[in-house]
């Protein structure tokens, strides 16, 4: 069975979170050397019976998808993390099961992210969409950019609005749920939920009675009963790190969290590294606007996280995009993965002469993340006076935003 990578969610609520505010938050934890890209698509219509390409299959589109904005590997469709303009975020997590996931072509787990932002105006609604989808397609496939090996894993999510969020963790086409408002919540790459469970798939408790892992007579307890046997389960490092927080949540908090590798909650290991992050504000005054705001760059700890609002006319970033190969993609290809291309962009190829000037130690790189850290500090506060003003949000301000921050941050590297 393959190794789930651990990456980490989080959700602080009110009043646990600061003035009124949901904050989220994930780290990405994928393979080493693999690119992230930021990519926005607007809202649009589609036409009736059309189709929609997946990274493995295709299924129905839907007659309008919502405008969003995520976080993904560069070879895929789908996505790690990321939010719509109503205010959903969504992640998900690898994790393993005691029924393996299946190496057959269906839905990743990182497609179905994607689908729930474009399809779910309400948390609620994406996970609807979400598990609607698994039932008709199912989930599988490989989840790396790998020729020589299938890494298959199930899937979990956390799912949040203004107002609520859900987890949602899924063994094939099984699902249970459960809705939190209140405090902290976490998934990390196993699975968490015990005996309180909001929704389920109709047929979950039958199934695990027909292959002999719950009698029926016990308390229904999901972890325990689809956990592989020799799984011990933790605790999330990131609930543990919010939970220790004397003060209230804020952007900072959460941004700190997601930097702290001592806790495992940002990963530097052999095998895998968090390959870019996100951290999500959404105020539960709906007439605030929401701010999302990403690193599209390995190692939060050596990085600048860069806001990002929805308006009407958003300026795309082709310097945080990576390049396009279209139907010559090897990963679009059958066999699958028979190369890899070079998935850098403009921003990645800057970041990278950055990570290796901090790594160094010397002087120059304690000077380079002390300035790293007053731009984004400056981006920061820029966003807490529109979230504290009274005055409505002008969209001609903010429309080139994300594109502003990546270019700062580019022409500072260089």
């Amino acid at each position: 069975m393959a190794v789930a990578p651990p990456s980490c969610c989080l959700v602080a609520f009110p009043p646990r979170a600061k003035d009124g505010l949901v904050v989220f938050g994930k780290n990405s934890a994928r393979p080493r050397d693999e690119v992230q890209e930021i990519v926005y698509f607007p809202a649009a219509d589609h036409e009736p019976q059309s189709k929609v390409e997946c990274t493995y299959i295709s299924i129905d589109q839907v007659p309008r998808t919502h405008a969003i904005v995520m976080s993904r590997p560069a070879w895929l469709w789908g996505a790690e993390m990321g939010a719509n303009e109503h205010g959903v975020c969504i992640a998900n997590e690898a994790i393993n099961a005691r029924e393996p996931a299946t190496e057959t072509e269906a839905l990743l787990g990182m497609d179905l992210v994607r689908l729930g932002l474009e399809r779910g105006s309400t948390a609620k609604e994406a996970l609807d969409v979400i598990v609607a989808l698994l039932e008709e397609h199912g989930q599988g496939g490989n989840y790396y950019e790998d020729a020589d090996s299938c890494h298959s894993f199930q899937s979990a999510y956390l799912i949040v609005d203004r107002d609520e969020a859900w987890v949602l963790e899924t063994v094939g086409r099984y699902w249970a749920a459960e809705k939190t408002t209140e405090g902290v919540k976490c998934i990390c790459n196993q699975l968490s939920l015990t005996t309180k469970i909001d929704a389920e798939h109709p047929e979950l408790r039958s199934y695990a009675q027909s292959q002999g892992w719950w009698t029926g007579e016990d308390e229904f307890n999901f972890s325990q009963v689809f956990s592989p046997a020799d799984e011990h389960l933790n605790c999330c490092a990131g609930k543990d790190s919010l939970e220790k927080q004397e003060e209230s949540i804020t952007v900072q908090t959460m941004i700190d969290t997601l930097r702290d590798k001592a806790s495992g909650v940002c990963i530097d290991s052999e095998s895998f590294l968090t390959t870019a992050s996100v951290v999500s504000v959404l105020p539960q005054n709906s007439s605030s606007p929401c701010i999302h705001y990403f690193t599209g760059t390995p190692d939060p700890s050596r990085s600048i996280f860069k806001p990002f609002i929805f308006v009407g006319d958003i300026k795309l970033v082709p310097k945080a995009q990576s390049p396009c190969f279209g139907d010559n993609d090897p990963a679009k290809k059958e066999p699958r993965f028979q190369e890899k291309p070079d998935r850098r962009h403009e921003l990645y190829k800057a970041h990278e002469w950055a990570r290796a000037v901090i790594a160094s130690d010397q002087e120059q790189g304690r000077q380079l993340r002390k300035t790293m850290l007053e731009l984004e500090k400056q981006g920061l506060e820029a966003m807490q006076e529109i979230l504290t003003s009274s005055d409505p949000l002008d969209p001609t301000e903010v429309g080139d935003l994300f594109y502003d921050c990546v270019d700062t941050e580019i022409k500072f590297f260089k």
